[in-house]
């Protein structure tokens, strides 16, 4: 009896050991399970948030080169990454622009290729990008709060005619040149060679203005040719104004409008070939844009 007690005691403490051993690898196995935080445990994902986005803003982000059509705040990215440092590039379709991977140009007057020297529409859309390094990380998601800065600029041109007779003039036409095209969204600056453009003036009594939307000067000089047209015979007059120094900060910042304005002496005195322009000033105007 004394045996089989012995025997019973021995089994008991056996089963005791077993146990003690088993329930710390069966703990470790259920720990095991749970240590990822993702269901994609050796690759991350990438979410951003655009304060007060809208549904027509028509972000894209882009990174590693893909873009993807940004659809709400917050917004994840569709694909995954592995480990490592990414260059995101964030942007709105904004009209009056063509994109080509990470570049946008402002359009054509007709449309057509782009070429050195092209005249561009006077007022695209307010282009908005910013360009980021993030660093994914495996079994998380990078979540980022990119700020779009706005990358164009409203200018105002108004002359005031001072001498000859502004009720005849019949049309006046401006062309801008020495100006950017083209701007590097990953790089976040212009680019390419210079551009013009064509703006057309309005007349309100001894007033012309007319108005432009810039990606920003490009160039050793600006210059602004105007072209007359008067009500009687026909006639015609080119005036050539260099608008270098005028437009000295017009790079600078992008949120308000930048006005320029000066003296328009004798453009319609008949008698004259040319006219003069005189008396340039430069201001800074209000917030062109709303904060997004």
């Amino acid at each position: 009896m004394m045996n089989k007690a012995l025997n019973i005691k021995k089994k008991s403490v056996v089963i005791r050991l077993i146990c003690v051993i088993c329930v710390p690898l069966f703990l470790a196995s259920c720990v095991k399970d749970t240590l990822y935080n993702t269901p994609h445990p050796d690759r991350g994902a990438v979410t951003v948030s655009l304060t007060g986005l809208e549904a027509d803003d028509n972000y894209v982000l882009d990174i590693k080169g893909k873009a993807a059509d940004i659809t709400g705040s917050p917004f994840t990215y569709p694909d995954l990454f592995l480990p490592g440092t990414y260059s995101l590039v964030l942007y709105n379709r904004a009209e009056g622009f063509t994109f080509d991977e990470r570049m946008a140009y402002v359009n054509t007057r007709d449309n057509k290729a782009r070429a050195d020297g092209a005249s561009i529409i006077p007022l695209p859309g307010y282009l908005k990008t910013v360009s980021l390094e993030i660093a994914v990380v495996a079994d998380d998601t990078l979540r980022v709060y990119p700020s779009p800065q706005q990358r164009v600029r409203d200018l105002h041109i108004e002359f005031t005619v001072t001498q000859g007779r502004p009720e005849l003039i019949q049309t006046v036409t401006g062309t801008l040149s020495g100006i950017a095209g083209a701007f590097d969204m990953e790089a976040g600056q212009t680019t390419g060679e210079p551009v013009s453009t064509i703006v057309a003036f309005t007349r309100d009594g001894d007033k012309l203005t007319a108005d432009a939307r810039l990606l920003g000067t490009m160039g050793a000089a600006q210059t602004l040719v105007l072209d007359i047209a008067f009500v009687d015979g026909g006639r015609t007059q080119r005036t050539e104004v260099d608008l270098t120094e005028a437009l000295a900060n017009f790079n600078g910042d992008m949120n308000t409008a930048y006005r320029v304005t000066g003296t328009l002496e004798t453009p319609v005195g008949m008698e004259e070939a040319t006219a003069e322009i005189t008396g340039w000033e430069t201001v800074d105007g209000d917030d062109v844009n709303a904060e997004m």
